[in-house]
């Protein structure tokens, strides 16, 4: 049976590879962005199952009034994939409280506005799945992008319950944590904090390498969409889906490191309960 899908940030970047992917294998879906352009080679050349919606997901005095469209047109929403972001570089202390809560909105807010608003209608049908395109800086972060990372990690946390809410009704949920792909994330369009010198070594460093490699990722994004479809279609889908051999060899090492962390310090973890506490 062919799914509906609603994808935000599908104009650009894995939200339109993954639009792309669910359209040639033959799934309808809604494409939504802030702007209308990076979408019409789909809606053109699949206009039977194909349409687009314009969508800001930090207006989320629109949000309800999208999902009501897309259920009047196809009667429901199978898949719904928060896609839309951006990334930004900035020391914490060169990041203003307008930056941080502009990526809030973008990262956070904005995805779990739009998937309550999605949820009854999945309930409902007894069905779904709801991807929530995380990053690799979702699971772990790095100089410069404490910003992201706080919305991206705020994301998972809020996926991880929402999981287990949903699972006895039937409903899915995927985060999906990439490295670096080959999109626009880290190029020119990357917004930036007024810089503090201080932190040239560090967050200036970083930026740098990113740049250094926008256009040359490793990371193929139809091999991502791909990958994202073949989990979905799975028994078990598993919660969080890294992607890209940097994301996997990455946060393998970072979980040794907690793991060699935790045994190096265990004496001093475990002493810490009440010495009176029952048995």
């Amino acid at each position: 049976m062919e799914r509906i899908w609603l994808v935000t940030g599908a104009g650009s970047g894995l939200g339109h590879a993954i639009s792309r992917a669910a359209v040639e294998a033959g799934d309808a879906v809604v494409l939504t962005d802030r702007a209308a352009g990076g979408e019409r080679d789909l809606t053109s050349a699949h206009p039977d199952r194909t349409a687009f919606i314009e969508l800001d997901i930090t207006d989320s005095a629109r949000i309800d009034a999208v999902v009501a469209e897309v259920v009047e047109r196809y009667g429901r929403i199978d898949v719904l994939v928060n896609a839309a972001g951006r990334a930004h570089y900035g020391a914490v202390e060169e990041t203003t409280e307008r930056e941080l809560r502009s990526l809030m909105e973008l990262h956070f807010f904005g995805p779990a506005v739009l998937t309550k608003a999605v949820l009854p209608h999945m309930r409902q049908q007894g069905s779904g799945a709801i991807v929530q395109l995380s990053s690799l800086a979702g699971a772990i972060s790095s100089p410069g992008l404490s910003a992201y990372s706080a919305g991206k990690f705020a994301l998972e946390g809020h996926a991880v319950a929402l999981a287990q809410e949903v699972a006895p009704l039937g409903i899915k949920v995927l985060i999906v944590e990439p490295g670096s792909f080959r999109t626009n994330f880290g190029g020119a369009a990357v917004s930036e904090s007024t810089p503090i010198s201080a932190y040239d070594g560090t967050v200036r460093v970083q930026r740098a390498a990113l740049a250094s490699i926008a256009g040359k990722q490793a990371g193929d994004p139809a091999k991502a969409a791909a990958a994202i479809l073949t989990a979905l279609a799975a028994d078990e889908t598993p919660l969080r889906l890294p992607l890209g051999n940097d994301a996997l060899d990455i946060l393998t090492a970072a979980a040794q490191k907690t793991r060699d962390d935790q045994l190096a310090w265990e004496s001093v973890i475990r002493s810490t309960d009440v010495d009176d506490r029952q048995s």
